[in-house]
């Protein structure tokens, strides 16, 4: 059986993977990440308390923004492209 979840994350993948098997390119990482982080922002807005996962959350934004600054050096037309399939800024 097959949940909402494991759906939203494999369509994701698939979206962003250079090749056929791919599950760990940085632009799939960045997606994933992305993803984590909207669901812990949300979660954070009911449970502000919550320093546990705040702390996942800034750990998470942080590893994003590492991805993307070696991505923006090494290739910035892809970096260009996941900024705006995404939303981010810059």
């Amino acid at each position: 059986m097959k949940t909402k979840k494991t759906s939203g994350k494999k369509q994701l993948i698939e979206k962003y993977q250079i090749h056929k098997k791919d599950t760990g390119s940085i632009e799939v990482q960045i997606a994933l990440l992305t993803q984590e982080i909207e669901k812990l922002s949300s979660h954070l807005k009911k449970h502000q308390h919550d320093s546990d996962s705040k702390r996942g959350l800034l750990m998470k934004v942080g590893k994003r923004r590492r991805l993307l600054n070696y991505l923006v050096t090494h290739n910035p037309p892809k970096y260009n492209k996941i900024i705006q399939d995404l939303g981010l800024r810059k």
